[in-house]
């Protein structure tokens, strides 16, 4: 180890661990030396999932994970990549937080020399490129925009429900959205724009305010940066009393409550982003370099603009009852 204070980091590391999985490890992978998976935030479903497939995944591979909740706090997950370090891992997962305050952290790691892929977030301006394993989140938020514009042609007013401030996810599907409006023209117009920081109850009450402001002219549509949000939309329409006005709420992830809101019309779609693959292959990358030095590659993944009738294609679709 570097230094003196590394025995104390250790124990630090030990207590921020929020779940892990202890298996049989390959030879090239020492009990002591696991694979460090850092989340953005385990109370967001989307990550509780994300988890789920992981661990699935390490017992496939043999492999040791340790998994630490970022809580959505930069300074958390920052001390959490300083304490992984400590304890000595052979690799790191990590979805960032906030792609620009994780750079110190990422630097850290890059000058140990150890192994770091991004999962479903990216970071921006660290000393080298870091391989990212995601949904294309550009693409996405383009197709949220383009179904607005193919389902009312004569134009819409759409309020905007965008993610957590800083996150990669929030910024490129806001880019796609709204790169794809100003090429529809000025018929789509925005009137409304605010962070509900992925969260229901937040969705809920963003949406509200908006609601209330807009008084006698409510929005034909409602684009929400994930389904926790959109959710919280939907409650807010039919608590506003506005069920029967038909306004159209997308989220994005697919999620099982989502999608069922979809199947039964109180949603208009969601975006598959594939968060089993996405969190499966940056294992598996990850591992085939601590294993066998093959180069980790970035992978983007094509997301899917999921409708009630073409709800089958949903990696989740299964679930519903």
């Amino acid at each position: 180890m570097k230094n003196a204070t590394r025995p104390l980091r250790r124990v630090l590391f030990a207590a921020a661990i929020a779940a892990t999985l202890a298996l049989p490890a390959s030879p090239a992978l020492a009990d002591n030396e696991p694979v460090a998976v850092l989340f953005h935030n385990m109370a967001e479903p989307f990550f509780v999932f994300m988890n789920r497939e992981l661990l699935d995944e390490a017992r496939k591979l043999k492999v040791k994970v340790n998994v630490v909740d970022g809580q959505a706090s930069s300074p958390k997950q920052s001390a959490d990549v300083s304490n992984a370090l400590t304890q000595g891992v052979s690799g790191i997962v990590i979805a960032p937080t906030d792609a620009k305050a994780m750079v110190p952290a990422i630097n850290e790691i890059l000058s140990e020399n150890i192994p770091v892929v991004t999962v479903d977030r990216r970071v921006d301006g660290a000393k080298k490129p870091i391989p990212h394993v995601g949904a294309d989140n550009v693409a996405g938020g383009r197709k949220m925009a383009q179904w607005v514009v193919q389902n009312f042609p004569e134009g819409a007013r759409i309020v905007f429900l965008t993610g957590q401030p800083g996150s990669s996810s929030a910024i490129d599907r806001a880019k796609g959205i709204h790169e794809a409006l100003a090429a529809a023209g000025p018929k789509y117009k925005i009137v409304a724009e605010q962070t509900a920081n992925w969260a229901r109850d937040q969705g809920l009450t963003v949406t509200q305010n908006i609601l209330t402001s807009l008084t006698g002219n409510p929005p034909q549509v409602i684009i929400s940066a994930n389904d926790d949000m959109a959710l919280g939309a939907v409650e807010a329409i039919q608590s506003a009393g506005l069920g029967k006005q038909g306004i159209k709420v997308l989220g994005y992830d697919a999620s099982p409550d989502a999608l069922k809101k979809v199947r039964d019309g109180e949603m208009a779609a969601t975006v598959e982003q594939s968060p089993g693959r996405q969190i499966r292959t940056a294992l598996q990358v990850l591992v085939a370099n601590i294993r066998n030095k093959t180069e980790i590659k970035t992978v983007a993944i094509e997301p899917i603009l999921i409708t009630r009738t073409n709800i089958a294609e949903a990696a989740r679709a299964g679930e519903l009852k």
